[in-house]
C-alpha cells in the first residue's frame, strides 16, 4: 500500500469493535506521513454518521494518527484558542480505501483553558460488555489513557502550541497553492 503524500486527500473511517462502520470523514488533507504517523487537517469536512446523517466540521482541525498508540488526537482551532478531542482507538491502518481505526468510546476532551475531561465512560462500559472487549484491550486502553494524559500535561506533540501553529500554517500554504 502506497502511503499518501503531502497535499493528498484521504477518507477516514471509524469502526466499532464489532466491525460496524461508525463515522466517515471525507477529504482530510494530508500534511505529513511517516512510518508510524499521519498528520492531516479537516476544514469544513463532510462527516457521515453510521445512520446516514451528514454534517460538516465547523472549524479547522489538525488531526494526528499513530500506528503504535491507542488514541488519535483532533486539535480544533477556534478563535478562543485550541481545544482537543482525543479518541481512545486502535492504532490506524491505511488501505487503498481509507485510513481506518476502531473507536473504543472513551474520549478525552481538553478545553482551551487546559481543563481535561474523560468522556463516555458509561458508553465504554456498556460496549465493553455488549461487544466483549477482551481484558487485554481493556488494559491497553487504560494504559494509553495514562500515556495520553502525560502528553497533555507535558505539552507533547499535538499538545504543543507550536505544533498546531506549524501544521496549520503548512495547511494554509498548501491550500492556497
Amino acid at each position: 500500500m502506497k502511503l499518501p503524500k503531502e497535499g493528498d486527500f484521504i477518507t477516514i473511517q471509524s469502526y466499532k469493535h464489532d466491525g460496524n462502520l461508525h463515522r466517515t470523514w471525507r477529504d482530510t488533507m494530508v500534511l505529513k506521513t511517516t512510518e508510524n504517523a499521519i498528520i492531516g487537517v479537516n476544514n469544513h469536512t463532510l462527516v457521515t454518521e453510521n445512520d446516514g446523517r451528514r454534517w460538516v466540521t465547523r472549524e479547522p482541525a489538525v488531526v494526528y494518527f499513530h500506528k503504535k498508540y491507542w488514541f488519535n488526537i483532533i486539535a480544533m482551532i477556534r478563535d478562543t484558542g485550541v481545544s482537543y478531542y482525543c479518541n481512545m482507538a486502535s492504532p490506524y491502518l491505511m488501505d487503498s480505501e481509507a485510513l481506518k481505526y476502531i473507536d473504543y468510546d472513551l474520549d478525552v476532551k481538553v478545553f482551551t483553558d487546559g481543563e481535561k475531561r474523560l468522556l463516555d465512560v458509561e458508553e465504554y462500559e456498556r460496549h465493553k460488555r455488549e461487544m466483549r472487549y477482551s481484558r487485554d484491550i481493556d488494559y491497553i486502553l487504560k494504559e494509553n489513557v495514562k500515556i495520553l494524559v502525560d502528553w497533555i500535561n507535558h505539552g507533547k506533540g499535538p499538545f504543543s502550541e507550536a505544533y498546531v501553529n506549524i501544521w496549520y500554517k503548512r495547511y494554509l500554504e498548501l491550500k492556497n497553492r
